[in-house]
C-alpha cells in the first residue's frame, strides 16, 4: 500500500473552507466507491501535516487513469505521496481544464454558488451517472435548468462538455451572454455567439442564447467544439424548447428561499418542494438512459426526506452509500446545503 496527502486548495468563502476536508473526504468515498478508479483509495482522513491540512488516504498504487480522475477533486490542489514518516513526494496532477480558471472565477454577483462545491456537485453526479467511464475523454451534455448566470454551465465547458440551462430571469440570461462574449473576445477564442426568439405555431415561448466555441483555432477549423446554450423560459415549460433525452446529467442548486424563492404557478414560496414537485417530471424525460440528476438545496425550508420523495415519484432511484451521506455542510446562518443525487433507470430511460 502507498500513503498520499492531498493538500486541499484554499477557499475565498471561510464557511466553506472550514468544511472542505471533510467534503474532500466524502467526494474521494464517492470517486473510490463509482468502480472508476483501479485502485480505490482507503483509509481517507483529514490530516494536519506541518500545520496545514490535508486529505490522506492509502491505494495499492495510483495508475495514470486513476490520477486524472483523482486530479479532478473539487479541493484538490497537489497530491504528494508519503514517505516515511516526514517526506512528502510530488505526484503530478492534471486535471480537466479546457481554459483558463477566469472562467470560472470572474464572475461575481449576489447568491453566485461556491466554484468548488458547483464542481464536487458536478464531480458526484457523474460518478453515479451511466456516463462515469467518460468523465474523462467522451463531450457529455450538462443540463442546470435553474442555470442562474451559468457557474455550471462554465464548469462543463471547462471539462470540455456541452451545457444547457434554463433560466427564468431574462436578466440573468442577458448577464450570462454578456459574460462570455467579453470573455471569449478578451481570450480571442475562434466562436459565435447569438440570442434569438424561438417561436411555436408563431408565438414567442423563449429566448435562446447559444455560443459555439473552442480552445484553439485548430480545433474550431476541425470541427471539435463545444456548444453553451441558455434558454430564458420557465423551467416547468423546459420540454417545449428541447428535445427529450439530451442530458447525460442534470446539475442544478436549487433556490435557497433566503435571497432567491421558488417560483411557481402558484407564485413565489421560500420552499423549493413546490418548484420541484413541478419540475422534476419534466427534468426526467430530458435524461438519458441511466442519467443522472444532481440536485442541492437548502434544508432548513425543506427537509430531505420530502426532497427524496420528490426525486422518487418521478422515477428516480436515488443513490446512496460511503460518502453520499456525509456531503450536508453550513453555508450561513440561514441555509444548511445538502446533496441528493438520483439516477435514471438504465433500461427504459
Amino acid at each position: 500500500m502507498f500513503r498520499y496527502a492531498l493538500l486541499l486548495a484554499p477557499s475565498a468563502n471561510r464557511v466553506y473552507a472550514d468544511a472542505a476536508g471533510r467534503l474532500a473526504r466524502a467526494e474521494l468515498e464517492v470517486f473510490a466507491g463509482s468502480g472508476v478508479l483501479d485502485a480505490a483509495p482507503v483509509d481517507a482522513a483529514v490530516e494536519r501535516i506541518g500545520g496545514v491540512e490535508y486529505l490522506t488516504f492509502a491505494a495499492p498504487g495510483l495508475g495514470g487513469r486513476d490520477l486524472a480522475y483523482l486530479a479532478n477533486l473539487s479541493a484538490a490542489y497537489a497530491l504528494f505521496e508519503r514517505v516515511g514518516d516526514d517526506l512528502l513526494r510530488p505526484v503530478p496532477l492534471h486535471p480537466l481544464a479546457r481554459y483558463d480558471s477566469d472562467l470560472i472565477t470572474i464572475p461575481k454577483y449576489a447568491g453566485k454558488t461556491n466554484e468548488q462545491f458547483t464542481r464536487l456537485l458536478l464531480n458526484v453526479t457523474l460518478l453515479a451517472s451511466a456516463s462515469a467511464g467518460g468523465m474523462l475523454d467522451r463531450q457529455l451534455v450538462v443540463l442546470d435548468p435553474l442555470c442562474g448566470r451559468g457557474t455550471t454551465l462554465n464548469q462543463a465547458l471547462m471539462y470540455g462538455y456541452d451545457g444547457i440551462g434554463v433560466e427564468h430571469d431574462g436578466k440573468d440570461v442577458d448577464a450570462y451572454g454578456a459574460f462570455l462574449r467579453t470573455w471569449l473576445r478578451r481570450k480571442r477564442l475562434k466562436h459565435t455567439a447569438e440570442t434569438v426568439p424561438v417561436r411555436r405555431d408563431r408565438k414567442l415561448i423563449a429566448r435562446r442564447f447559444e455560443a459555439v466555441l473552442a480552445p484553439s483555432r485548430d480545433d474550431h477549423r476541425a470541427g471539435a467544439t463545444q456548444r453553451v446554450t441558455v434558454l430564458h423560459t420557465d423551467t416547468t415549460r423546459a420540454r417545449e424548447v428541447l428535445r427529450p433525452r439530451c442530458a447525460d446529467v442534470i446539475v442544478t442548486d436549487a433556490p435557497y428561499g433566503v435571497a432567491h424563492g421558488s417560483r411557481t404557478e402558484q407564485g413565489l414560496s421560500r420552499s423549493p418542494l413546490d418548484l420541484l414537485t413541478a419540475a422534476v417530471p419534466v427534468w426526467r424525460e430530458l435524461l438519458r438512459p441511466g442519467g443522472a440528476l444532481g440536485l442541492s438545496w437548502n434544508t432548513q425550508v425543506a427537509p430531505r426526506a420530502a426532497a427524496e420523495a420528490v426525486l422518487a415519484r418521478a422515477g428516480l432511484r436515488v443513490v446512496d452509500g460511503p460518502g453520499w451521506g456525509d456531503l450536508a455542510h453550513r453555508v450561513d446562518q440561514a441555509i444548511d446545503r445538502d446533496v441528493l443525487v438520483a439516477v435514471a433507470s438504465a433500461e427504459n430511460g
